[in-house]
């Protein structure tokens, strides 16, 4: 059993303000609405203190929920969307659902880790993952022609970890131009949500700002 952090009785998300994992739970967060208290462990010595007698790996995204800690993004999210059903974020029907989940690992699998690259490596440094996401980016564009979503007319889970990789793209000096018009139609809708502008936080917001 998981101790409960003392001085904290609500949920918690241990998060980072950067984070793009971080970023995925924070929007599923603001997306249902749940009442949670967002700790940043780079500015709570206290709160960095305890993520490393809570989590094993001393990393952010985790949740504290009471008596029970989660950490991995993906294991968040599941657990959020199964916790608190409404608004669903994947659909009831099991092959929909599976054809989300295959898209989901797909973008986790080869899109995440360019985007992590080019966080570490700015510049020309990160010319290669550069030109590779972007490539990437553009030639899926296609599968979000046909509907408001990623293959979904509803938000999804699938969307809620596409957004924060989107959102940095500016920052990552890539500008997906008229041969991706079908994914920045989708980036607007996502990035114009209410709950997706209450998850950034001021530093992703920044992140916008000095790649403008």
């Amino acid at each position: 059993m998981i101790t409960p952090v003392k001085g904290r009785s609500t949920m918690a998300l241990y998060s980072s303000p950067d984070c793009i994992q971080c970023h995925r739970v924070r929007f599923v967060l603001a997306e249902k609405g749940i009442n949670v208290e967002i700790v940043d462990v780079s500015t709570d010595a206290s709160a960095a203190a305890d993520l490393a007698e809570l989590n094993p790996y001393n990393e952010t995204p985790t949740l504290v929920d009471r008596d029970l800690m989660l950490y991995d993004a993906g294991v968040i999210n599941d657990y959020l969307d199964e916790r608190y059903p409404h608004p669903p974020l994947m659909p009831v029907d099991p092959v929909s659902r599976a054809q989300l989940r295959l898209v989901h690992h797909r973008v986790l699998r080869d899109w995440y880790p360019l985007a992590s690259a080019l966080a570490k490596a700015p510049g020309k440094k990160g010319d290669k993952p550069r030109k590779q996401l972007h490539e990437a980016i553009v030639a899926a564009n296609d599968l979000f022609k046909d509907s408001e979503f990623l293959l979904s007319e509803e938000l999804t889970l699938v969307d809620c970890t596409l957004a924060p990789l989107f959102w940095r793209l500016p920052a990552f000096g890539i500008k997906l131009g008229k041969p991706a018009a079908a994914v920045q139609g989708y980036i607007q809708r996502l990035i114009s949500r209410k709950s997706f502008k209450a998850s950034l936080t001021l530093a992703e917001r920044e992140l916008i700002l000095n790649a403008g």
